[in-house]
């Protein structure tokens, strides 16, 4: 039951950061773009689901830490990833 918990932590800090990312005016993906509208409202919510899960699994000192980790892997990883795979014609070079 703790693997399950911890991996639907880890998905869920990521599944925020990427709802964060989309709805972002730097998003270089531009299905991400149109379906970002309520990415903030949903990436929030989902920083907080995060949060819980990790404070339940860990603590609350360790669970914020590594729901930040987590988090901010996220939110590093996705323009990352969009900057390697995004079209020429949006806004940069690969």
């Amino acid at each position: 039951m703790t693997l399950v918990a911890t991996l639907a932590a880890i998905v869920a800090s990521l599944l925020s950061a990427a709802a964060l990312y989309a709805a972002s005016r730097h998003c270089r993906w531009p299905s991400w773009q149109r379906r970002g509208a309520r990415g903030n409202a949903i990436g929030a919510v989902l920083a907080l689901a995060a949060l819980a899960l990790w404070i339940a699994q860990l603590g609350v000192g360790a669970g914020l830490c590594a729901m930040l980790g987590t988090w901010m892997g996220g939110l590093m990883l996705f323009p990352y990833l969009a900057w390697r795979t995004a079209p020429d014609g949006n806004g940069g070079s690969n």
